[in-house]
């Protein structure tokens, strides 16, 4: 069985998707009609029996929306605020999508230095266990309202790795606003391919990487491989899709050649809060 057959025996599943798939482009606002998509797609996952996280951007764009259709902010005090505004709508949105399908929500907002002590980092781990015996559906995001330059992330594609690291997941898939990693922009070189499978990171690669390039998503490539060599070397495969059509996790699952797949390669010298603390 090659690896990407292996992919439906894949129990317990981390997906993070960026802000700039959950709104709309026009003005920012949040796409309920693709919230209620990736929510329908999650409780599939879940009746068949398996672990689910999801690792969620947006509220610093459903803040904006609330207080008026705001400008995106640049003081971070007002990143802050909008945060504190979003993330209740957020949660709520997601706890009235999946209680339609009869399946729990739980909130988790982290920072760096949560998970920098042991003592928290434990507490996480086994809030996280905990949920999952109760069936539950841990919602996750970075916790903007209290992080400063020192405690942040900076990006939920580097959180979402962290996390499959910390729950010891399967799979890790980043939902993204491009089919997976290219040999070049394909937004400005025509002649990109897309990469089906990475077995090693090197150099090379990582020279491929480009930055941010939406009004409300804040991860590019860069990010997305700083999340690959977190989760491979915890052991986690990880694959980059398209979250325009948020079914690409059932072709991901259902081990259809789908976005670019990075093979786990445990390695027995990466310890998670070792890199946290130095990151």
């Amino acid at each position: 069985m090659n690896i990407r057959e292996n992919m439906k025996n894949k129990q317990r599943i981390v997906i993070k998707i960026g802000s700039s798939s959950l709104t709309h482009k026009e003005n920012g606002s949040l796409n309920l009609r693709k919230i209620e998509a990736l929510v329908r797609v999650l409780c599939e996952l879940k009746n068949t029996g398996k672990d689910v996280v999801l690792v969620s951007s947006g509220a610093i764009a459903a803040g904006r929306q609330a207080a008026g259709n705001l400008p995106r902010p640049d003081r971070i005090s007002q990143k802050q605020a909008l945060a504190a505004i979003g993330q209740a709508h957020l949660m709520m949105t997601y706890q009235r999508l999946f209680s339609e399908y009869s399946h729990l929500t739980a909130q988790i907002l982290l920072t760096k230095d949560t998970l920098v002590n042991s003592e928290s980092y434990r507490n996480a781990r086994n809030t996280f266990e905990e949920l999952f015996r109760l069936g539950s559906v841990p919602i996750v995001n970075e916790n903007d309202t209290i992080a400063t330059h020192e405690i942040v992330f900076g990006d939920n594609d580097r959180l979402s790795a962290v996390v499959a690291a910390l729950v010891n997941a399967d799979l890790l898939i980043l939902l993204s606003d491009i089919d997976g990693m290219y040999t070049g922009d394909p937004r400005k070189n025509p002649a990109a391919t897309l990469i089906s499978d990475v077995e090693k990171i090197d150099a090379d690669l990582i020279a491929m990487a480009g930055g941010a390039g939406s009004d409300v998503g804040t991860g590019g490539m860069a990010a997305k491989l700083a999340a690959a060599q977190i989760a491979t070397d915890s052991g986690v495969d990880m694959v980059i899709a398209n979250a325009f059509d948020v079914k690409n996790v059932y072709r991901i699952i259902d081990g259809k050649e789908c976005g670019t797949l990075f093979h786990a390669h445990k390695n027995p010298f990466f310890n998670l809060k070792d890199y946290i603390r130095k990151y």
